[in-house]
C-alpha cells in the first residue's frame, strides 16, 4: 500500500515544486538546475560507485562481512537513478544517499528493523540463528583419505610434490 502511496505522491510532489521553482526563477533556469544536477551526479555517482566497488573488493579480500560496502553501493545506485529522474525532490534525495555519513545512518536504522533467522546458499544451509549465543551449529564428514582415490583426470596442483 504505501509503495502505492509513493508512486502516486512523488510525481505529485514533482509537479508542484516545478510549477513553484518555476514560477520563482522561470523556465530556463528551472530547466538548467534540473539538467545540471544530473550531470553533476552523474560524476558524483561515478566516482562514488567506484570507491564502494574498492571497498567491497577489499571486504571479500580479507573475509570481511561485505553488508555494509554491499548496502553503500545499492545506495549510491538508488541515488544515481534518483539524480537521473527529472524533479527536485528525487534529486534532493538522491543527493542526500550520496553523503557517506546519511548512509550510515539510513544503513543503521534497516539493520536495526532487521534480524537474519537463516542463510542459505545453494543446497546446505549456511547460517541458522540460535537462541543460545554460546551454542554453535556445524556439520561435519569424516572422510577417509584412503578410500578417495584420485580420477584419472585429475593432476597435481603446483603445491605439491609428485
Amino acid at each position: 500500500m504505501w509503495l502505492l502511496l509513493a508512486f502516486i505522491a512523488v510525481p505529485m510532489i514533482e509537479i508542484a515544486l516545478f510549477i513553484q521553482v518555476g514560477s520563482l526563477i522561470g523556465l530556463w533556469p528551472t530547466l538548467f538546475i534540473v539538467l545540471a544536477t544530473a550531470v553533476i551526479g552523474t560524476t558524483m555517482v561515478r566516482s562514488q560507485g567506484r570507491d564502494a566497488l574498492k571497498r567491497l573488493q577489499t571486504s571479500f579480500d580479507r573475509l570481511d562481512n561485505p553488508t555494509v560496502p554491499l548496502a553503500h553501493g545499492a545506495m549510491i545506485i538508488l541515488s544515481g537513478a534518483l539524480l537521473l529522474t527529472p524533479g527536485f525532490f528525487t534529486d534532493t534525495i538522491g543527493l542526500l544517499l550520496l553523503v557517506p555519513k546519511v548512509r550510515d545512518a539510513l544503513f543503521r536504522h534497516i539493520q536495526s528493523r532487521v534480524k537474519i533467522r537463516s542463510f542459505s546458499m545453494g543446497r546446505s544451509q549456511h547460517y541458522k540463528a540460535n537462541s543460545d549465543p554460546g551454542v554453535i551449529d556445524g556439520e561435519f564428514f569424516e572422510v577417509d583419505p584412503d578410500s578417495v582415490k584420485p580420477k584419472p583426470t585429475d593432476r597435481p596442483s603446483g603445491w605439491t610434490r609428485s
